[in-house]
């Protein structure tokens, strides 16, 4: 298994505070995508950065391969809606899983 760290990066510097609803649909499906990937011991981590520089998300994820990486990013209904946002993910090679949180 391979983990990567997954930077959501929002379609404009102003997002969350002018969140249409259109948006706040599309956050509640990513956040369900999310969980399902959670459930099933492949997502370690996930959730909103309220950073002062401007908001993001994050997730920690387990795949096998770049190849299913790429499959999850491109099926995030945040990424099939077209609607700006757009993922930064990066390898941690020697990243390590807390035992409760490793797959089996």
């Amino acid at each position: 298994m391979k983990t990567f760290f997954c930077r959501l990066l929002p379609p404009r510097a102003s997002f969350p505070a002018d969140i249409t609803p259109e948006e706040m649909l599309l956050m509640q499906q990513h956040a369900q995508y999310w969980r399902g990937w959670m459930e099933h011991g492949r997502v370690v981590a996930f959730g909103p950065v309220a950073d002062p520089r401007g908001s993001y998300g994050i997730g920690i994820l387990e795949v096998e391969d770049d190849a299913e990486l790429q499959r999850f990013i491109a099926n995030d209904p945040v990424i099939l809606a077209g609607r700006g946002f757009s993922y930064e993910a990066h390898p941690m090679p020697r990243g390590a899983v807390h035992r409760p949180f490793a797959t089996a």
